[in-house]
């Protein structure tokens, strides 16, 4: 197959917690649009080694690196071993997260701690390790995956909300801080899509999640995976910091 005349061609990509779920469909978007991948991931290696298998298969290169993308140590290995392999990356999609939901008077310091460290705190240690390599290409694509909790807070969630609203915020000073290098930097929103992360709410949980969406329905990790996708196209060259939320309507009316 030739791959040659393929948007992404000749360039790499880094997805943060692509062993599985929506990780694991963005990387596989990215590698149909032409870029080879990094995946990386935390503890499940039998995952991403799947991961990697779909991504050979689809004839780009990839490499499966582990890392805590919360520890600035294992971030600069990441970064290293990476580029030794594949090269400098120009893509950067920072998905990596988790939760721990509870309300915020059960919710211990720890619970907040580990929820804003997984979330925000790995894709500021991200963003900065891949930036200089953008900057010398002259050219780059970061696109954070936040959610809808980040714009609309729920119950429950504060300290999921407020990691992924502040990744919000961080990506905007992005935006404008690398914009004058041409390098563009966007969030995708998604709403409730199942996923490990989202199977432990309960039937009530759900009832009501999907009743706040418009379309009536879960949305799916190649969905995510399109916008993410798009942002990071040639098409979406003249899109920079901004927030495009994949709900199936759930913010519709902020």
């Amino acid at each position: 197959m030739d791959t040659s005349s393929l948007p992404l061609t000749g360039k790499i990509a880094l997805v943060t917690g692509s062993g599985q779920g929506i990780g694991r469909a963005i990387a596989l978007r990215l590698a149909q649009s032409g870029a080879d991948i990094v995946v990386n991931y935390r503890s499940n290696k039998a995952a991403a080694e799947e991961t990697l298998t779909h991504i050979e298969k689809a004839g780009r290169r990839c490499i499966a690196i582990q890392a805590d993308v919360s520890q600035e140590e294992d971030v600069t290995r990441l970064f290293t071993e990476a580029a030794q392999a594949l090269g400098p990356m120009t893509i950067l999609i920072n998905n990596a997260g988790t939760t721990r939901d509870k309300l915020i008077l059960q919710m211990s310091l720890q619970d907040f701690e580990h929820v804003m460290n997984s979330n925000l705190r790995s894709t500021f240690l991200c963003t900065k390790a891949v930036l200089r390599s953008m900057m010398k290409a002259r050219w780059g694509r970061i696109v954070n995956v936040a959610s809808v909790a980040g714009l609309l807070g729920p119950a429950g969630q504060s300290n999921y909300a407020a990691s992924k609203a502040a990744i919000i915020a961080f990506t905007m000073s992005t935006a404008r801080e690398m914009a004058s290098r041409n390098i563009t930097a966007n969030v995708v929103a998604p709403g409730y899509v199942p996923t490990e992360l989202t199977s432990t709410l309960t039937e009530a949980q759900l009832k009501f999640v999907l009743g706040a969406t418009e379309l009536g329905r879960a949305g799916t990790a190649d969905e995510i995976a399109a916008a993410v996708n798009f942002l990071c196209s040639p098409d979406a060259g003249y899109i920079t910091g901004q927030v495009l939320s994949v709900d199936g309507g759930t913010s519709i009316h902020l």
